[in-house]
């Protein structure tokens, strides 16, 4: 590759890398993505698509996860990436999790929200016929996109714009103030992002190291169509006692104790349910989560038969399991981590799993401090 110079570099094409490709580029800068795959295989496209609002932690979180949805619902239209779904369905199995819901419903990230009494619940479920139901929590806000589709499309439709060029199969093994030294030779450019997702050894990794940035693996499935329409993505209770938008409220403790009772192996095996539906009517189901700084690349029977548990006690019955697999993302305790490693150079990670959530916003924070321009919705 000759010597090539732009205005931004970013070194990884997963959902962090593209969405700071986006904000640098709708300032008109000159963008090159750098990435090692031959296409997307990582997190970005082992996930749910699930653009998750409601629930996310208060504050800068939330505020991200809200712009972050906004702009998925700007730009999939041009990019032909197509909504599958809108909304949340929070289904509250106990008493417990309906008091935790009642008190969010005061906070101020329940926007859009409602609560749905067991009558009314029932009638939104239709068919979903859950074991045990106090009522549901319903959001219009979130939405959700097929991650196997919706990440190539918006690489695609970012190059289509003329200011993005991706390059892939190019190994990036060094970077410094305003260069990228590759595999093809060196790029340079007056801003480089690095977005690894979670390789923690080759770029930075003594920066990675002091943020105590692990990785968390996750067992997810896809099964059969059960034959109706999801009125909208669903989760369960144990997802009360892992988003901290519920899980921060004082009234998550009574849940939480009520859950390590009846389902310790669910909670040990950190699942919580989300249940997501494709156009072919198939449903993405997960997820597990388990952290080392080498994860195994094993899925076990165990985990899924968990997730697979708590699957029927929302839906009443399991239909047959057409694909399994695992994944891993960065994990650390807060959010993300934003650091500069060197000047003009910023290395991002998203380290709570809510990447197709949140990256966006905070793309647009990255690229404005480092233009000393405003991007988005206060531009």
């Amino acid at each position: 590759m000759p010597e090539y110079s732009y205005d931004v570099a970013i070194v990884g094409a997963g959902i962090v890398g593209l969405a700071h490709a986006l904000a640098a580029s709708r300032l008109g800068l000159s963008v090159i993505v750098l990435d090692r795959d031959a296409q997307a295989n990582g997190a970005s496209v082992r996930n749910f698509g699930f653009v998750t609002v409601t629930g996310q932690e208060q504050g800068a979180v939330w505020r991200r996860a809200r712009r972050s949805r906004d702009v998925w619902a700007e730009i999939a239209g041009p990019a032909g990436i197509a909504i599958e779904q809108r909304g949340l369905l929070m289904v509250a199995q106990r008493p417990e999790a309906a008091t935790l819901l009642e008190a969010f419903m005061h906070s101020e990230t329940a926007e859009g929200c409602i609560w749905l009494d067991r009558a009314v619940a029932i009638e939104r479920l239709g068919p979903i016929a859950p074991r045990r139901l106090e009522g549901v929590l319903s959001s219009p806000i979130d939405l959700r996109v097929e991650s196997r589709d919706a990440i190539p499309a918006l690489a695609r439709w970012l190059e289509a714009g003329g200011r993005v060029t991706i390059r892939r199969g190019i190994a990036v093994h060094g970077v410094a103030t305003g260069r990228v030294e590759t595999n093809a030779g060196p790029i340079r450019a007056d801003a480089i992002i690095v977005c690894p997702g979670d390789d923690l050894a080759t770029l930075f990794p003594d920066t990675l190291a002091r943020a105590s940035v692990t990785r968390c693996k996750l067992q997810m499935m896809r099964l059969a169509s059960p034959g109706y329409r999801l009125p909208a993505t669903i989760m369960s209770d144990l997802g009360l006692v892992r988003y901290l938008g519920y899980a921060a409220l004082p009234e998550a403790g009574a849940l939480r104790v009520r859950l390590e009772t009846e389902q310790p192996d669910h909670l040990a095996n950190g699942i919580h349910l989300i249940v997501a539906q494709s156009a072919d009517g198939s449903l993405i189901v997960g997820d597990s989560h388990h952290y080392a700084s080498t994860p195994d690349p094993f899925s076990t029977e165990e985990v899924d038969s968990l997730i697979l548990d708590e699957f029927a006690a929302v839906f009443g019955g399991v239909p047959p399991v057409l694909e399994r697999w695992s994944g891993t993302y960065a994990s650390a305790a807060g959010h993300s981590i934003v650091e500069t490693p060197a000047e003009r150079v910023r290395l991002v990670v998203v380290t709570s799993g809510t990447g197709a959530s949140t990256s966006f916003a905070l793309a647009e924070e990255v690229i404005g401090e480092l233009t000393n321009q405003t991007i988005g919705a206060a531009a």
